[in-house]
Formats: structure tokens, C-alpha cells, sequence
């Protein structure tokens, strides 16, 4: 017997197959809990079962059965050669990403289609569902379902008779058992009552909030061997609930959190200048290892590769055919990469240092932020934000609107709510925090910098500090360069920050505009795309970035203290 699995595994592990990193962990995963898992059991046979029979269905466009691919024979036998000491599966839920047209949506109507024909836990009234955000999306892998079940009934007595498709209500109906297949969306009109034994989550990194997974997962909790498949390129929104899945997902691989019931195949570039590598293309494109699909697969990347390059628009390319995660498209306004790169885990002190100060003073309901630039040594600077939420109408249903946890970021005290009963700014609070940071961290203050709009109110309040007050426009003339300079020091990892979430999502949701002339400033038209916190760093860093880093040591060498 060939454990195909398992045979994928080592030829990764080896090298025999090239394969993304995360691929490589996932594979590394696999061999190493045959030898030492004491809580699972590896049972190829009962694997292989499966592999054959979605190898026995017919391919929805040409008819004739599909042998799978050797990295779908992986993804099928992890999920179902694994299990407990019980009998039950052991990856509860799965996270499948590749670039498009790789066999994601023909893999998992597969296993729709047979735990609608022989799933046994439950026995009876088993639910299926291919679930998106929209119906036309959902009804994608439905449809693959369907045709598969109608090609098998043509030569089965038994499946004519056991299986009825009603295409008017896009129902599968087993008549013996009382189970079904359907397709859901967000706009379908009840979502409660859900028990899926099965949940397909098509092209998730479209959702903008994780809705569908919930009912999904909410769904499934009497159920012993449920199971939730996540299906997707990656994307764009990176303040999305599947970029923070993907994330997630990292940690496990890499040993930073603990999940034994998570599958992962992310099959992904390990880096964008991979993208000029062909013989590393097979690590988004895994069909690649298919020899009837190499040229034609190969062929049509290199033109769409070339004609990106022709054009200099790379980034929906990078999305879609390298599986990489891009913010904002080609306006972006820093790489999330580049941006994640930055990040240190070094505790951070502000007590006693230099800073630069900038105030993004919103619309009274909305948010106000306020930023802050520490110079460092070697011309460095670290960077900090604090936000003010506005929540008329409920703090529940901004974060709803505004796609962020608010509360969560109250009780790790990176925002605080207007403490109005009307739920509006209270400019007298945002003063007074500032006031209160500045003292209680004994800050040296170089300069408080706002732009002018709605800013009347604030500004008198500090007639009574000598601290430099700098109005910065929010134009052209004034923003251009300092966005460009610290986008050029983001990249040189001149800039340091601690992963404060009010500056992650904003720099995910940045995106920039440019004049005839070149010069850029942050768009901020979609108002529900909070960049708030990045108008604020910009504003400061407008004076920061002409700080002279050598000042306190020239200042130390020709002062009476310095000696040999």
C-alpha cells in the first residue's frame, strides 16, 4: 500500500518537491506526529479510501475521473487519516490557500460530496454547506457538487434513486438519510438553526468581518467530527478576519501557539522576488508538479507576469498568482512586509525621552488620534499612537461599522471612549490625557503638531505651555515629503514600533494619491477605513524627521562634564 500522504511529506522534507516554508512546516508536522504523537493516530488506509474515491469523480469541465495531484492527496489524507483514540477526525478545521486555479474548489466539493454519500457521524441528516459572502460565490463549489453527483447517477441505479437535486431551491437531498448539501451566504435569510457537519468558506478573504465563520463554527458544537474548511488566494484587506487566521496560522506553524486540530496548506512565494524565479513558481502553484499542466500553467504565468512587469503593476499578480498578501493594491502606502518588518520586541520607556507630537482631530463622532516620534541613536525613531473614539449610537455598532474591536483596544489601553453622554469628542479629555502623558512620563515636548481643521477648540488650551504648536496642512506642500521620507525609512528600518494595532490597521488602509507632479498625501475619502493614526504620525514626523539624532551628544562633549 502507498501511503500517499505521507509519501508527499518527505519529498517536501527532502527537497524532492519545492514547496513554500509553511508547506514545509506543515509536512515537517506530519512525519513527526507519526512518530511521536501519543494523542492521534495516523490510519493511511482509511486516508486512501477517500483519495479514491474524489479520484473516481468526474472533472466537472471534461467529464473523465481527475487523479488528484500529489499535494491534494496530501490535503485529503491529513484530513482524514487522522484521528483520536475515539474514532473521531483530528483537524476539526482546515485553511487551504494557493493561487487561483490550483484545485482548491474541485478538492473540497470532493469531500462535500462524500460525507454527503457516506459520512456516518452523524448518521442521519448530515448538513453541507458551501458557504461565501456573496450567492452567486457560494453557489461555485454547490455547482461543482452538483455536476459531479449528476455525472455519478448517470451510471449508478442507486444514486438516481438516493439523491435528488433541486436546482429552483440549489438543494442536494440524500432521501435515505435525510442529508443535504447547500450553498449559504450572508444574505440569506435566516442563519440560525445551522448544525453543518461540513462548512466550505469560498474566497474568505473577501469578508470583512468573520460573520460566516461563526455561524459556521457556532453551529457545530454537539457534533463530534465536525469540520470547517477555509478556501482562498489571499488578498488586499489586510484588517480582514482571514489575514488575522493566516497570521494565526504562522504562530502555530512556527511553534508560537498551540493547536493540534488546525490543518494548514499555504501554499504562498516566500518572498516577492521569487516572482522572477520560475523554478520557485510551484511553491503558489503547486499544480505545477502535475507534468500533463506545467506548460500551459507555466505559460500563462510568464505572460501575466510579463505584462505586470510591462506595466509596472505587480500587485494583483502577487495576490492572485503568488498567493502573496498585498495592502491596498498598487496605491498602497507601505507594504505590510515592510511595515511588519519593523516590529520589535524590545519594551519600550518614553520616561525622560525627546518627542514629536501630531493631533489628526476628525469629525466630533469618529476618531481623533494622537501620535507620537521618540528619536533614537543611529537616527532611528520609534512610533506610538493613542486614538479617542466617538460612539454615538453605541460603541458595539462603530465597531461594527469601523470593522475594529474598540473595547479591545480601551482594555489594552491604546484608545479611550469620550466619556460624553452624547458619545461625541470631548476635546477637553483629548487635552487632558495629552497633558497627563507628557507629565507622567516626564516627556521633553519638540513640538505638538495639528492640522488646522476643527483644531480652534484644542489649540487654546495650550496658551500656557511653551511647547512649539505647528499647524500642518494636510496638502501637498506640507505632507508630500514627510510621507515620502518616512515610507523610505519604514523600508531602511529606521523606524521602530511596538505593534500597536491603531497603527497596523491604518497603515493597512493607506493608500496615496498623487498630483501631476509627483507628489503624494494619504487619500482619505473612505471614511470607514480608519487611517486616522497614520494622518496623526505623518504630522509629527513633518518637523521629526529634520531632528538632529547628535544633538544631545554634541551638546554632552562640549559640556563641563565631559572629560578624558
Amino acid at each position: 500500500m502507498i501511503d500517499h500522504a505521507t509519501l508527499y511529506a518527505r519529498s517536501v522534507v527532502r527537497g524532492d518537491i519545492v514547496a513554500s516554508k509553511l508547506v514545509i512546516k506543515q509536512c515537517e508536522k506530519h512525519l513527526r506526529d507519526i512518530k511521536e504523537s501519543e494523542q492521534y493516530e495516523w490510519h493511511p488506509k482509511r486516508a486512501n479510501k477517500v483519495i479514491k474515491f474524489i479520484e473516481f469523480l468526474p472533472d466537472p469541465k471534461t467529464g473523465e475521473p481527475n487523479e488528484l495531484a500529489p499535494f491534494q492527496k496530501f490535503i485529503i489524507g491529513s484530513l482524514y487519516g487522522w484521528l483520536d483514540h475515539h474514532g473521531n477526525r483530528r483537524y476539526q478545521k482546515a485553511y487551504i490557500s494557493m493561487a487561483r486555479k490550483n484545485g482548491k474548489s474541485i478538492l473540497v466539493s470532493g469531500i462535500a460530496l462524500y460525507e454527503f454519500l457516506f459520512g456516518k457521524n452523524p448518521k442521519f441528516g448530515r448538513q453541507i454547506y458551501t458557504a461565501a459572502n456573496s450567492k452567486d460565490q457560494a453557489r461555485i463549489v454547490w455547482g461543482m457538487v452538483r455536476k459531479q453527483l449528476s455525472a455519478l447517477q448517470k451510471h449508478d441505479d442507486w444514486l438516481k434513486e438516493a439523491a435528488k437535486i433541486t436546482e429552483s431551491r440549489f438543494e442536494i437531498l440524500n432521501l435515505e438519510d435525510e442529508s443535504i448539501v447547500r450553498p449559504l451566504s450572508k444574505d440569506t435569510s435566516s442563519l440560525d438553526g445551522f448544525e453543518p457537519l461540513v462548512g466550505i468558506l469560498d474566497e474568505y478573504h473577501e469578508s470583512k468581518d468573520n460573520k460566516m465563520i461563526e455561524v459556521l463554527e457556532s453551529g457545530q458544537m454537539q457534533l463530534t467530527s465536525p469540520l470547517t474548511i477555509i478556501i482562498s488566494t489571499s488578498g488586499f484587506y489586510l484588517n480582514g478576519p482571514m489575514y488575522k487566521e493566516y497570521e494565526y496560522l504562522k504562530r502555530i506553524l512556527n511553534n508560537g501557539e498551540a493547536n493540534e486540530n488546525y490543518f494548514t496548506f499555504i501554499a504562498e512565494q516566500d518572498d516577492e522576488e521569487e516572482v522572477y524565479d520560475e523554478t520557485l513558481w510551484i511553491k503558489s502553484n503547486p499544480l505545477l508538479d502535475v507534468k500533463e499542466q506545467y506548460d500551459t500553467i507555466k505559460r500563462n504565468l510568464k505572460k501575466r507576469l510579463d505584462e505586470g512587469i510591462q506595466k509596472n503593476d505587480l500587485s494583483k499578480i502577487l495576490v492572485k498568482n503568488c498567493n502573496l498578501w498585498q495592502n491596498g493594491g498598487s496605491d498602497g502606502y507601505i507594504k505590510h512586509q515592510d511595515w511588519a518588518a519593523c516590529l520589535t520586541d524590545e519594551p519600550f520607556n518614553p520616561k525622560g525621552r525627546e518627542v514629536y507630537f501630531g493631533i489628526d482631530l476628525s469629525r466630533r463622532d469618529d476618531l481623533t488620534a494622537i501620535s507620537m516620534v521618540y528619536p533614537l541613536e543611529n537616527e532611528k525613531s520609534y512610533v506610538d499612537s493613542h486614538v479617542f473614539v466617538g460612539h454615538k449610537g453605541g460603541i458595539q455598532a462603530k465597531s461594527e461599522r469601523d470593522k475594529i474591536d474598540y473595547e479591545q483596544l480601551v482594555k489594552t489601553n491604546k484608545a479611550t471612549l469620550t466619556d460624553t453622554t452624547s458619545g461625541i469628542i470631548n476635546d477637553q479629555q483629548v487635552f487632558d490625557w495629552l497633558i497627563d502623558y507628557i507629565e507622567e512620563n516626564q516627556l521633553d515636548v519638540q513640538g505638538i503638531m495639528y492640522d488646522p481643521y476643527a483644531a480652534a477648540n484644542i489649540l487654546v488650551r495650550f496658551e500656557d505651555y511653551s511647547w512649539p504648536i505647528i499647524e500642518v496642512k494636510q496638502d501637498y506642500k506640507n505632507l508630500s515629503e514627510p510621507l515620502k521620507q518616512f515610507r523610505l525609512d519604514v523600508f531602511e528600518r529606521k523606524i521602530l514600533h511596538g505593534g500597536n494595532p491603531n497603527l497596523d490597521i491604518a497603515i493597512n488602509n493607506a493608500i496615496v494619491k498623487s498630483d501631476n507632479n509627483g507628489n503624494v498625501i494619504l487619500n482619505k475619502q473612505l471614511n470607514r477605513e480608519k487611517i486616522d493614526p497614520i494622518v496623526a504620525l505623518v504630522t509629527s514626523f513633518s518637523q521629526a524627521m529634520h531632528h538632529d539624532h547628535n544633538k544631545k551628544l554634541e551638546d554632552y562633549i562640549l559640556s563641563e562634564d565631559f572629560g578624558f
